[in-house]
Formats: structure tokens, C-alpha cells, sequence
């Protein structure tokens, strides 16, 4: 077995890698995060639309009256 240099193997590496995409894993992970900050943010601006409908209906204090 040949001892390959640290410079060798980071060229064989970077070689390899040019070869493959990202792959399937990278895109769905990407996908679902995206999905997932625009379901979060409709959430939090959701609740907030309905705190200030709340406040200029005078309600805004939390209790029903």
C-alpha cells in the first residue's frame, strides 16, 4: 500500500468531486427548508395580522368582554 500525500489525496478528492452533483439529498434538504420558512413565516405574519385586527376592534387586551 503507497502512502499518498495530504496534496494527492485533496487532488483526487477535488477530482472526484467535480464529477458528481450535488445529489438528491442536497435538493431535497434545500426544498424543505425553503417550504419551511415560508409556512413559518405565513404563521408568525398570520398572528400577528390578527393582534392588530384584535387592537382596533378594542379587544386587543386578550379578554373577552
Amino acid at each position: 500500500m503507497e502512502h499518498n500525500t495530504g496534496a494527492d489525496w485533496l487532488m483526487e478528492a477535488a477530482k472526484a468531486a467535480g464529477d458528481q452533483g450535488p445529489g438528491n439529498l442536497l435538493r431535497i434538504v434545500l426544498i424543505v427548508m425553503v417550504v419551511g420558512c415560508v409556512l413559518g413565516g405565513w404563521f408568525l405574519l398570520r398572528g400577528y395580522r390578527r393582534g392588530a385586527d384584535d387592537e382596533q376592534d378594542g379587544r386587543g387586551d386578550g379578554h373577552n368582554s
